[in-house]
């Protein structure tokens, strides 16, 4: 699985795909992300091409969701082809490289490339770790390094999944739960579907912020998460 593949680079497919969506979280109606931008499905905005707003207060089917993502997971591929011209990378490699192009859109930019391309290892396998912030991104990266530097494969077939929004737009945090996407994401690559482009896309725009990620929960978070519920079933108690 590992090994440059045969006749050309590496592209995105099936595996490819699950692997960087494991790091993501899924939610099917447009939201807004940290500093309020319109995104939805896998961390997707407006740059793609494909609209977002279409999906406000519309969820989408998973097929759907997985079928506009393959699409667009796609378009990036081209930005690491770039950062590692002249290079072969296996399968592991550039799916890492992916991952982090699609999490930052700094692939072309990183200092860890760089070094890799010149020969210094050990020092590009440390450099990976200097995009770490928000402090949550760190064990994605850390799952990139492994993938990258050792062959290393994370995914389980799962993505998590946010069902409900606020008023506000943003994710309703406990409303997460685990569901298995391979089947969907299987099915978009066996047979593309043709996708809608509203605008110019922007296949290799750097996202303001990292995409929203699954992230472990510490008991600040927990108190938090907990205060959240608690004022919702407040609100619902008053409007009966």
């Amino acid at each position: 699985m590992n090994a440059p593949p045969v006749g050309g680079r590496p592209v995105v497919d099936f595996s490819v795909a699950m692997e960087v969506a494991g790091h993501e979280a899924l939610i099917r109606q447009t939201y807004r992300d940290s500093v309020g931008v319109l995104t939805w499905c896998v961390g997707m905005t407006n740059a793609t091409g494909h609209t977002v707003e279409r999906y406000i207060a519309k969820p989408a089917s998973l097929q759907h969701c997985m079928n506009i993502y393959a699409w667009a997971l796609g378009n990036y591929a081209a930005g690491v082809y770039r950062a590692f011209k002249g290079h072969n990378l296996t399968k592991a490699q550039f799916a890492a490289a992916l991952s982090f192009h699609w999490n930052t859109g700094a692939i072309e930019k990183a200092s860890w490339v760089k070094l890799w391309k010149a020969g210094d290892i050990e020092g590009s396998r440390k450099a990976i770790m200097n995009w770490v912030t928000p402090k949550e991104i760190i064990g994605r990266r850390e799952k990139e390094r492994d993938l990258f530097f050792a062959g290393k494969w994370s995914n389980d077939g799962r993505m998590t999944e946010y069902t409900r929004l606020t008023a506000k737009m943003t994710p309703v945090w406990s409303s997460a739960k685990k569901i298995d996407v391979s089947a969907e994401l299987r099915a978009a690559f066996g047979q593309p579907v043709p996708v809608e482009i509203d605008i110019p896309m922007q296949s290799d725009a750097p996202v303001q912020v990292p995409t929203l990620s699954p992230v472990k929960i510490g008991s600040d978070e927990i108190r938090r998460r907990l205060k959240s519920i608690r004022a919702e079933l407040d609100a619902l108690e008053a409007a009966l």
